[in-house]
């Protein structure tokens, strides 16, 4: 296990020296903070994230976790929201991005401003995660039977879960205030066009029989899920500090945890051994989209929002175990 993580804990001791060096005592422990709340809120993520990497070869994986987490801590964590902002806003990323740097509180005020569409974007590509899961027809393992059974049978209507997403989207833009219902409809749409687009391009690939070609779609495919899960996360971080920096250093280790914590669960197999682990994570994927969607209308506490997804993961690990200790049982008689 140490060889998983060592490299991760190396990088945090030296990213978390360069933000006390920089910022002092209060800059570290909110750097430290937000990697605990990074990791804490993105265990779900790496579940389902494990599941993909493992159709992806060694190389692939090893640059999941080197060129990936460059993306992740660059791209997602401050490119992405810098180009969201400027297309809510309508001004140049060259302006947003010198108000990250030099102003970051009116930066902040411009990402608040967006967080209508980035809620929308974010609850809409994950929500079409959990529902391609559970709404999958050939699906027959349940965790939580009395559910899953049924969603599967509505499965077998072609694009279901694009209908239902679709139909929330459309919804909510009746509801929210008029000044943003655009806003949240094209937001939405857009995270629904990319999930499809990504799904295609992993499908069509993974019948390929070049292995670069399917590792680099699986490769983007997991950096746009990592989009979609961590885009909350950056705007909450700017409740408790405006420092970009320390933001990115928090937030950076917390993905590289997480990354590594993917890793480790493919090579050790563990979704093979707790087979309810993957059920849990996409009920707390879905559970996250709700939390987004319904916070296009009121304020979610994010206590509430990482509770939900850390308790289904829980709750899907011991499930699993106990499953385990009863095949365990019945193979002995």
């Amino acid at each position: 296990m140490i060889r998983f993580f060592l490299p991760s804990a190396c990088i945090s001791v030296i990213a978390l020296a360069a933000v006390f060096i920089i910022g002092g005592t209060q800059a570290l422990f909110i750097a430290a903070l937000l990697s605990v709340l990074e990791i804490t809120l993105s265990f779900d993520n790496a579940v389902v994230n494990a599941r993909v990497l493992k159709r992806m070869s060694p190389v692939w994986q090893r640059r999941f976790l080197t060129w990936g987490i460059l993306i992740a801590v660059v791209g997602t964590r401050f490119v992405l929201p810098i180009l969201i902002v400027s297309a809510v806003v309508w001004i140049s990323p060259a302006l947003v991005t010198q108000l990250a740097l030099f102003d970051p509180s009116r930066y902040g005020e411009l990402l608040e401003g967006a967080r209508h569409a980035i809620n929308s974007f974010g609850a809409a590509f994950l929500i079409m995660v959990s529902l391609k899961y559970f709404l999958d027809s050939a699906k027959t393992v349940h965790w939580i039977s009395i559910i899953e059974k049924h969603l599967t049978l509505w499965g077998r209507i072609e694009a279901v879960e694009i209908a239902l997403t679709l139909a929330v989207i459309t919804g909510l833009s009746f509801l929210v205030p008029s000044a943003v219902a655009a806003t949240v409809l094209v937001a939405g749409v857009i995270g629904v066009i990319l999930f499809i687009v990504m799904e295609g391009i992993t499908s069509a690939f993974s019948i390929e029989t070049s292995t670069a070609s399917q590792g680099l779609a699986l490769f983007l495919y997991l950096n746009v899920l990592d989009s979609a899960f961590s885009l909350d996360s950056v705007v909450g971080a700017f409740a408790l500090t405006n420092a970009i920096p320390v933001i990115v250093a928090g937030l950076g280790i917390g993905a590289y945890f997480v990354r590594s914590l993917t890793v480790y669960m493919v090579r050790q197999g563990t979704l093979d051994t707790l087979i309810f682990l993957e059920h849990g994570a996409h009920w707390a994927i879905f559970g996250l989209a709700v939390s987004m969607f319904v916070s296009l209308l009121t304020e979610v506490p994010e206590i509430i929002t990482g509770t939900i997804g850390v308790a289904f993961v829980v709750a899907a690990y011991y499930s699993s175990l106990q499953n385990n200790v009863s095949q365990t049982s019945v193979s002995g008689r």
